[in-house]
């Protein structure tokens, strides 16, 4: 439904009501090197691991691969990837336009669920770190020793 709405207005007059303040805060979001992904990257690097960033040719472009070990982290935001947790408090649905982030975050899942299947397929491990986990230090501990379990 939201793909028909978007496909029937013109790109000019999709974002006329949004406040500009929003479209401003939006637009600074980034998809790589985030503080979540460079606290895991920091972490895995200081347990002695070393990886590539951001491979293009594999689904979904992976935060970090371990070519070596046919792994790959995700390390995704619990908004944007609609984190499930009931003790994750970053996932909250917007007041405003809830139609359209809904949608929005079930497109994204979506394609999470699709480039998961398809790097399990090839063979590759894949291990999925929320926002959320990286954000204490009690919880990096727990983090680190999941990233070691998954590591190997």
């Amino acid at each position: 439904m939201a793909r028909e709405i978007l496909s029937e207005t013109p790109k000019s007059r999709r974002w006329e009501d949004v406040d500009p303040v929003v479209t401003k805060a939006m637009s600074r979001v980034r998809s790589k090197n985030t503080g979540p992904e460079m606290t895991v990257r920091r972490l895995v690097h200081s347990m002695g691991y070393r990886f590539r960033l951001h491979r293009k040719d594999l689904p979904g472009t992976p935060d970090l691969v371990f070519p070596g070990r046919r792994k790959v982290i995700f390390v995704n935001g619990c908004f944007w990837h609609g984190h499930d947790a009931p003790e994750c408090r970053r996932a909250r649905t917007p007041k405003s336009r809830k139609e359209f982030w809904t949608a929005k975050v079930a497109r994204n899942k979506t394609r999470d669920a699709r480039s998961s299947d398809a790097l399990e397929t090839a063979g590759w491990g894949i291990l999925t770190v929320w926002e959320c986990e990286t954000a204490a230090l009690q919880d990096r501990n727990k983090l680190a020793e999941t990233l070691r379990r998954f590591l190997g």
